[in-house]
């Protein structure tokens, strides 16, 4: 999400996640028809669709994580709050309207709050990259003010200014801000400019132009010209090791059968003991926080699709969407687990979401 403020102008991301719930093929229509309308920012109309559809599903996650979106965008953040929060209270899983609460109140100043919402969201999903990222913005805006009333207690404090210029070098804000390109997502049409970054989509928003080099004929004339020295050759890559990439999909595979079954043996048994959870949590903990998560379901599925294996060596790299279900739940979502070669198994050592 992005936010604005007296001393920082910056963006923390803010989800919107309108591809992030698997809608099933019977409500497809219902979701398109509503995305299709805050495409258009007929925000008015689509609220009116959503409350007729939550008629008759009122615990649909994704709908009311839409009307969340739409009540912010209609300017009505004390309503988009309820909204969110009831998601929290009734699917606490989902980590992504923890983020757009902490949106939310990052925008009306409330930063405590933020972080708050922030740690929830990384509670319930250590490896959720967009929950970090806000949480820095955060502790920057936090930090701003505690240096600002350091200098207002004491405003010859010649340490203090360097460190409030250094935040505000880092998130100076970004003058040339174009139009979302044609094709972009609703997230991009829906997440302002001046807003943390939120839940990202199922479809990647394109990255946004790089800036334009500095002005080389600016140097002084006088400067001396230097001879670059020849560039070594660079090695032949390595030939692709075709069986240890199906070997290490064949790993991944077994991790998400595993998952699907809750046998809880066979999946942390793929995990390495290297493996070090995101946040705080020790190891222990962790396994405890699955085993509770995995077994207090009553049924799961999590399929894979799109996957991609990259080898180097003892250490390979899997990307794919992940699609997970669980009673009333149904999750998409881009993942990557980095795992390394241990005898003759291929176990993770790191997982994140969201990239």
């Amino acid at each position: 999400m992005k936010h604005v403020c007296s001393v920082i102008n910056h963006s923390l991301r803010c989800l919107i996640l309108l591809g992030a719930f698997a809608a099933l093929p019977s409500l497809a229509d219902d979701y398109s028809e509503t995305s299709q309308l805050v495409r258009a920012n007929k925000f008015a109309e689509a609220l009116t669709k959503v409350d007729r559809f939550l008629v008759t599903k009122p615990a649909d996650p994704q709908m009311r994580f839409l009307k969340g979106v739409i009540q912010r965008n209609l300017g009505k953040p004390t309503e988009a709050i309820t909204t969110f929060t009831k998601l929290t209270e009734d699917y606490p899983e989902l980590p992504e309207p923890y983020n757009n609460l902490a949106v939310l109140y990052a925008g009306q100043g409330q930063y405590d709050k933020a972080r708050q919402a922030l740690e929830m969201a990384i509670r319930t999903n250590p490896s959720y990259a967009t929950a970090h990222e806000n949480m820095g913005d955060v502790y920057a805006r936090l930090a701003s003010q505690a240096y600002n009333k350091a200098l207002q207690l004491d405003s010859g404090n010649t340490v203090v200014p360097p460190k409030l210029a250094l935040i505000r070098e880092v998130f100076k804000p970004n003058l040339a801000n174009p139009k979302p390109p044609a094709g972009t997502t609703v997230a991009s049409v829906v997440a302002k400019p001046d807003t943390l970054a939120a839940a990202a989509p199922s479809t990647q928003v394109p990255p946004s132009k790089p800036a334009a080099p500095a002005n080389v004929s600016a140097a002084k004339a006088s400067a001396p010209v230097v001879t670059p020295a020849p560039v070594a050759s660079q090695p032949t890559p390595a030939p692709v090791d075709n069986n240890a990439a199906k070997a290490a999909e064949a790993a991944v595979n077994a991790w998400a059968q595993a998952w699907s079954d809750k046998d809880m043996n066979k999946y942390l048994a793929a995990y390495s003991p290297n493996f070090s959870p995101s946040g705080k949590q020790s190891r222990s903990a962790w396994e405890k926080d699955r085993r509770d998560r995995i077994l207090g379901k009553s049924r799961i599925n999590v399929s894979l699709s799109d996957i991609s294996i990259t080898v180097n060596g003892d250490q390979a790299t899997a990307k794919f969407r992940q699609k997970y279900k669980s009673n009333a739940l149904s999750v998409s979502s881009r993942k990557t687990l980095s795992l390394t070669k241990q005898g003759q198994q291929w176990l993770i050592t790191r997982e994140s979401t969201g990239n």
